[in-house]
């Protein structure tokens, strides 16, 4: 999984975790909705400056939204 990737990964679950919209998000963000959706697909790449602003308005560090999450397994 690339790095865009594990954002997008992150981001949803950060933000279902907030019971957020990605309307609400963007909003929050001062980005588009679509832009919010794309990067959450990760169809696109976000850049520095995009991603502290989503952090931001999600309240954690940027780091928090590259960092790699070992998935648990069912046995």
């Amino acid at each position: 999984m690339d790095l865009k990737e594990i954002m997008a990964v992150n981001l949803r679950r950060k933000r279902h975790d907030l019971q957020m919209t990605q309307e609400e998000l963007a909003e929050r963000a001062g980005l588009s909705a679509r832009y919010v959706g794309a990067i959450e697909r990760g169809d696109v790449s976000a850049s520095v400056t995009v991603l502290g602003q989503i952090a931001e308005a999600l309240g954690v560090e940027p780091g928090d939204l590259l960092k790699k999450v070992a998935r648990l397994t069912k046995s």
